[in-house]
């Protein structure tokens, strides 16, 4: 493939630019969204946002009259910060967003390249190195318009292109059809819960007299990680947990067997989820583990619980301001209305959708690392792209 290869400007082939300033005077409570590079990352990475910000459809109408707004197939790319050089491939979406925190890919030239095949190669190694080339700042790296412009890209023919984002696209379509598969299973965990231990729906909306208040350390081992750790290996056999949104890979291990895993420092405060297997911590990320194996299933529901009630615990305010964190004994003595039978019943019933979701988040990163794999060697003609049969993806 690499004769067929063509070098291009990138901003000779389509126009690069940002959005016109939005004043946080304009954001108003509901409306169109409003996106800042974090929610732009968030949505690249198939990650719910967790922080909606809205300004007034009249406001966005005029901008979009005069100016433009982005569209199915533009690509905006994060600018500022430790997480810059991130795409996103606009969908079928209404959206407008932070100028200076995002640049704005648009109006390509269609016989010459496909915005898909550009978003994947901006994910790839090339595209990802051609974009940290470009960073300037010290403290604050940050991405230009002028420098996005400046780039060399070397494109095969358009259908070829087209093909690879296609391969690769069915391999995101899987994942996203995962996430959806775990969102709505997430969603029935959650209304049980709120059926029984909020609302006591099959109680007439009382709470029973022979319920009791009981903490989280009655049932399960609380215990952080450690500061130093210098073992990660990227081919580790086991997890590393950090307060972070992604583990870690390492070949030592903390504890083995079900585990709630909470991030307590940074902006992921907070974020619970759920592992079985071998696994180490980091300090300030929080593990809950069975005290004992009579209650062990006990632990898919105090993982719903957990999960519920100190999100909404997290969005009132945590320990800190500039940096929010919270402490074990916020863990440990998180109160539970607890009774045993309930609980046994509960436990069976909330642990089955719970194995279904570890399957497709399992399944999930088999399918990123099967992307994060033929992206270059599709990208560079090792793999013919004509040989990869996206049926059996």
């Amino acid at each position: 493939m690499t004769s067929d290869l063509k070098e291009y400007k990138l901003g000779n082939i389509c126009e690069i630019l940002s959005s016109k300033r939005i004043f946080a005077a304009d954001y108003v409570s509901e409306g169109i969204p409003f996106y800042r590079s974090k929610e732009i990352i968030q949505k690249s990475l198939g990650r719910e946002i967790d922080e909606k910000l809205y300004i007034s459809k009249d406001k966005f109408d005029l901008i979009k009259k005069h100016y433009g707004a982005p569209t199915e197939g533009d690509i905006l790319i994060s600018a500022v910060g430790e997480r810059s050089g991130i795409p996103y491939l606009v969908q079928n979406e209404t959206f407008y967003f932070k100028d200076g925190n995002l640049i704005w890919l648009r109006n390509f030239n269609k016989s010459i390249i496909d915005s898909h095949y550009l978003c994947y190669w901006f994910k790839s190694m090339i595209g990802q190195s051609s974009l940290n080339n470009l960073m300037i700042g010290s403290a604050q790296r940050a991405l230009t318009i002028i420098g996005i412009k400046g780039i060399s890209i070397k494109l095969p023919p358009l259908e070829t292109q087209r093909k690879i984002a296609k391969v690769l696209g069915a391999i995101d379509d899987k994942i996203e059809l995962n996430n959806s598969i775990n969102k709505n299973l997430e969603q029935q965990a959650q209304a049980i819960f709120k059926s029984w231990f909020i609302d006591f729906e099959p109680f007439g909306g009382i709470k029973p007299d022979d319920w009791e208040i009981r903490t989280l350390d009655e049932f399960c081992n609380i215990f952080t990680g450690r500061k130093n750790a210098n073992e990660f290996d990227e081919n580790g056999r086991n997890k590393f947990f950090t307060c972070g949104p992604n583990p870690l890979t390492i070949n030592s291990f903390i504890y083995d067997g079900k585990a709630i895993i909470i991030s307590g420092n940074g902006a992921y405060t907070g974020r619970t989820r759920f592992y079985e297997g071998k696994f180490d911590l980091y300090q300030r990320t929080y593990a809950c583990t069975p005290l004992d194996k009579e209650h062990e299933d006990f632990i898919y529901l105090f993982y719903i619980i957990v999960k519920n009630v100190l999100q909404r615990k997290i969005m009132g305010g945590t320990h800190g301001s500039a940096i929010p964190y919270i402490v074990m004994n916020d863990i440990a003595k998180f109160e539970i209305n607890y009774n045993a039978r309930i609980f046994e019943s509960l436990s069976k019933i909330i642990k089955s959708i719970v194995n279904q979701i570890l399957h497709y988040e399992e399944e999930n990163e088999q399918l990123t690392q099967l992307r994060d794999t033929l992206l270059p060697k599709l990208m560079n003609g090792e793999i013919d792209v004509d040989k990869v049969e996206v049926n059996k993806i």
